[in-house]
């Protein structure tokens, strides 16, 4: 992997929304911010916290379904804060609205109850809705609001510019668009993301995504491997592989259909077939 080139993404779009970001803050009252339960921690952008400071963050794990259920569990508890809330949510086929509302305002508790000393009827909340590409957030507020309010595609960078969404009496959304860091200091981030499609296929190959996956569950998941393809884990991944194209016969000619077998295996990742896949622990690397 040491010879993979820099990931590097950062369209003009992105500088523009972070931007908007940031003068958008001081018109909402807490943000809600949009991780990816399998990759908690890689699916957090950093500049995030230079933005919005102090204010209060409900942070919503999404795609649980595809994850770990017992490392969503410990994610939650690594993350929450005194002003910091988590849940994990699956944003397609659960009915979540309620659980969003209510968590917004167990965190914006001192808020309402502030509205209420001064005698005013507390408002809706305003919630501004951020987090990287292709980690839901577009399907959540379609979801809460039952209307496409946002679009959605099955890839990043969808979202363009910010609107406001109202739902209810309770919460009103701004939606921004998915933003990512200019680069990554540490290649396993980038692929990380990449695996999971919250970058684009091509700024990096599918051979450099395969053998970074292949390594990853040879060191940490061998077991899904083995159940998984039928195959006996080898020394090396590449050598891995190739008993995955063998079972698979992703053959050409008696060789290895290299381009097949790369293709189908991070296929395979996204679609969860290895199971559910927790990609990182608290706390850890």
């Amino acid at each position: 992997m040491q010879n993979s080139k820099k990931i590097q993404w950062f369209p003009g779009h992105m500088t523009k929304a972070a931007r908007q970001m940031e003068e958008n803050l001081k018109k909402v009252d807490f943000v809600i911010e949009i991780r990816d339960a399998r990759i908690p921690d890689s699916s957090r952008n950093p500049m995030l916290d230079g933005i919005i400071h102090t204010k209060p963050r409900l942070i919503i794990l999404s795609k649980k379904d595809k994850a770990d259920p017992k490392l969503t569990k410990e994610w939650i508890t690594y993350l929450e804060k005194d002003n910091v809330r988590v849940i994990a949510l699956d944003l397609v086929h659960e009915n979540y609205k309620a659980a969003i509302v209510q968590a917004s305002k167990t965190l914006c508790t001192s808020f309402i109850e502030k509205q209420k000393r001064r005698g005013i009827k507390p408002r809706a909340l305003r919630a501004m809705v951020c987090g990287i590409p292709n980690v839901g957030k577009s399907t959540m507020i379609n979801t809460l609001a039952k209307r496409k309010a946002a679009k959605t595609a099955d890839k990043p960078g969808v979202t363009k510019s910010l609107q406001w969404i109202k739902l209810d009496k309770d919460l009103e959304l701004l939606d921004t668009p998915g933003v990512l860091w200019p680069k990554f200091d540490d290649q396993q981030i980038g692929l990380k993301l990449a695996l999971l499609g919250s970058i684009r296929d091509e700024v990096v190959t599918m051979d450099e995504l395969a053998m970074f996956a292949v390594e990853w569950l040879m060191e940490n998941n061998p077991s899904s491997l083995i159940e998984t393809y039928g195959i006996e884990i080898q020394d090396t991944p590449w050598h891995t592989l190739e008993q995955v194209a063998i079972k698979r016969g992703y053959l050409q000619k008696g060789q290895i259909d290299e381009n097949r077998l790369m293709n189908s295996f991070v296929k395979d990742m996204r679609e969860n077939k290895c199971g559910l896949i927790t990609w990182e622990k608290p706390n850890v690397g």
